[in-house]
């Protein structure tokens, strides 16, 4: 039986009331929400404002119309930082970001003269929050950070990093893709002022579908404009959120899936889901500590990180390893760079990168044990 353990880049499998939800959709309404005022569109945009509101229920945001739907965390990273930032603008952010947040920002550095400063931290993602705060200092615009890594799988402390920022009066942009759904959040008690999601990670909804929380307050200028189903009159967008930020049909299919996901996760607790994805990863740590020549990067403490652990066996190529593992033993992992290539640098793993096995939901034991027997044999052929 196939072992799926790629789950930080995407989870599988999802619940099977996400397909159901999404045929029901295609199969039985088909219209677009908020363009018109027959019985299937408004079907259509309540599905969508259910969606809203089980979402801001899940990520503790006070109001469904907080949150913005967009394609993936990726657009909701763009979205913020594109619409935030003004030119001469000065970020904060961390050696550990996806490509989501370090290519906008690179983008931004060249067309609008941003400038863009790390955040001092260790090998395993501890942040320096005494260094933050002296940068802080420099007349910082915006801290930009991600609430967990895709590649070492610490988890950043969100309200020290948030409750550090405000005393400047700066805002957070939180990269919630590896934790929403997998981790409980909740941005309204941590006062975090712009939170980007996907949902096909761990919150098991289809791909194609992510949002952008925003505190109330928080503007952006639009990051695209067209039609929103209302005030058509007027050549420019509406001004108040979700309607300012979303031009264009949206995938209602998706969010139908979406919906069903989180209804889903709901009914079995994200604190579930966390203390099984805690409990698989210390077995996992255990495994690897018992197979020669393996070094995994992140913290120790299954507490301190996600269920997600990247490795190297000494002398391999990690690319092998993975097609090894694949071809040979029906196990799925990813190996590469994860889109970081920062963070391989801060490890040294650079340009190579590493081996990286994600748990989710779905995982279990006997995933984890097959996987340290694979490696095992893998380590001793000496290949």
């Amino acid at each position: 039986m196939p072992i799926y353990l790629d789950n930080g880049a995407t989870s599988y499998p999802k619940p099977d009331e996400v397909c159901g939800a999404m045929i029901e959709y295609m199969t039985h309404n088909g219209a677009s929400p908020g363009r018109g005022n027959y019985a299937r569109a408004m079907d259509a945009d309540k599905l969508v404002y259910e969606t809203r509101k089980a979402l801001s229920k899940l990520l503790g945001a006070p109001r469904p119309g907080q949150i913005i739907f967009t394609c993936n965390a990726t657009e909701s990273i763009n979205m913020a930082l594109k619409g935030y930032l003004r030119p001469g603008d000065r970020v904060l952010t961390t050696g550990y970001e996806h490509n989501a947040v370090a290519r906008p920002l690179k983008k931004l550095e060249t067309e609008r003269g941003i400038r863009v400063e790390l955040i001092p931290c260790a090998p395993d993602g501890t942040l320096d929050l005494s260094a933050m705060r002296s940068l802080l200092d420099g007349g910082t615009r915006l801290v930009a950070a991600a609430h967990g890594s895709n590649v070492i799988g610490c988890i950043t402390p969100l309200g020290e990093v948030v409750g550090t920022a405000h005393e400047r009066g700066v805002p957070v942009l939180a990269d919630a893709a590896q934790t929403a759904g997998a981790y409980p959040i909740d941005a309204a008690a941590l006062q975090i002022d712009m939170l980007a999601f996907t949902g096909h990670k761990g919150l098991l909804g289809p791909t194609g579908t992510g949002g952008l929380y925003l505190r109330e307050g928080v503007v952006l200028s639009t990051l695209k404009e067209g039609g929103t189903g209302g005030m058509s009159l007027s050549p420019f967008p509406p001004d108040d959120p979700p309607d300012r930020y979303e031009a264009g049909t949206m995938n209602v299919a998706g969010i139908a899936g979406l919906r069903a996901a989180v209804s889903y996760l709901m009914g079995v607790g994200v604190d579930a889901v966390r203390r099984h994805e805690v409990e698989l990863t210390g077995i996992l740590l255990d495994g690897l500590d018992s197979v020669p020549g393996l070094t995994y990067y992140g913290p120790r403490d299954t507490e301190d990180r996600l269920g997600l652990v990247s490795f190297n066996i000494e002398g391999r190529d990690p690319h092998k390893v993975s097609m090894s593992l694949d071809r040979d033993y029906g196990i799925m992992v990813r190996s590469g760079l994860h889109c970081a290539p920062s963070a391989h640098r801060l490890l040294g793993t650079a340009p190579v990168g590493a081996v990286r096995a994600s748990l989710g939901y779905f995982s279990d034991r006997e995933d984890v044990e097959r996987l340290v027997r694979a490696l095992k044999e893998i380590s001793s052929r000496g290949e």
